[in-house]
């Protein structure tokens, strides 16, 4: 297929024709037919659940919405009846996590995109933008079992830091600082770092950008989100959220060693995180990972 009937194919389906994939669609999500193999991220154990590194144990599960409000009603998605929902718990610096587990079958470059919005419970009658700590979004990535050495797990983390103590910050940011790994267990086959501590955080350069906050706390409007990525560099390719794109040549992934079960790893994470004792919810209307190979 030429790339001109591709692309008359892509604009005419009116799903994915607001989205810009690679050559291979990969995944598309569109949560109007169910949780479509998102779940909540689990922290490791063995033996007992005790065994968790503690700050996993609060992290909140992703569910369905159709976005109903109080005052207004049911606002529905983007294109559709129900959103992806992450709620966290009423507790300041509390997240809230989304993943989908795959494995890679060619190295190459990567693209995710999304539509969005974040809002926080509508428990107050003010606008309350800057409730929401931020929202972000991961790839946890491993190199295949053949891969020259060394070897890698590789984890590019990116953030929209919406607010923090109370103070509008609006501002990207991405992070490259490894956690500590803790073994977990005894046999020697798990280990676990919580690597979205709030510790580590670099401001991505010109990384500003004033996001679409509507009049009051139940109004949602939409975004865009779009996090291009080589899995044969293991390196930042693009950022581009609605009309803005970012200099991504600075940035640099999280990178570990390689761990034992892992291999091909490619999981795609989400997450929300509250300011106050208040939910945080982040909604994503659909999701498209593409990528590129022959």
């Amino acid at each position: 297929m030429n790339s001109n009937t591709r692309q008359a194919l892509l604009r005419a389906d009116p799903h994915l024709s607001r989205f810009d994939p690679l050559s291979r669609i990969i995944v598309y999500d569109d949560f109007d037919h169910g949780l479509q193999g998102w779940t909540g991220l689990i922290g490791n154990y063995e033996e007992s659940l005790d065994a968790m590194l503690p700050p996993y144990r609060e992290l909140r599960d992703p569910m369905l919405s159709n976005l109903t409000v109080w005052d207004s009603g049911t606002d529905g998605s983007f294109n559709g009846t129900y959103a992806l929902k992450l709620a966290t718990l009423p507790r300041p610096g509390a997240l809230a996590v989304a993943i989908k587990r795959l494995t890679f079958r060619q190295l190459g470059p990567i693209r995710l995109e999304t539509y969005f919005t974040f809002k926080p419970e509508a428990s107050e009658l003010r606008l309350s933008e800057t409730d929401v700590r931020s929202f972000g979004v991961l790839f946890d990535l491993q190199h295949g079992d053949r891969h020259p050495a060394p070897r890698e797990r590789v984890m590019p983390h990116l953030r929209y830091l919406n607010a923090l103590d109370g103070q509008a910050v609006a501002r990207w940011q991405f992070k490259r600082r490894r956690e500590p790994m803790a073994d977990i267990g005894g046999s020697g086959k798990t280990r676990s770092h919580f690597h979205l501590a709030p510790e580590g955080w670099e401001d991505i350069p010109d990384g500003e950008q004033l996001l679409c906050y509507n009049e009051i706390a139940t109004k949602h409007n939409w975004h865009y989100l779009r996090v291009d990525f080589d899995l044969t560099s293991m390196s930042f390719q693009g950022i581009r959220c609605n009309d803005r794109t970012f200099d991504v040549s600075p940035l640099e992934p999280m990178r570990l060693p390689a761990m034992a079960n892992l291999w091909c790893m490619l999981n795609l994470v989400f997450w929300v995180e509250t300011d106050r004792a208040k939910r945080a919810f982040l909604y994503l209307d659909s999701v498209l990972l593409s990528g590129e190979w022959d």
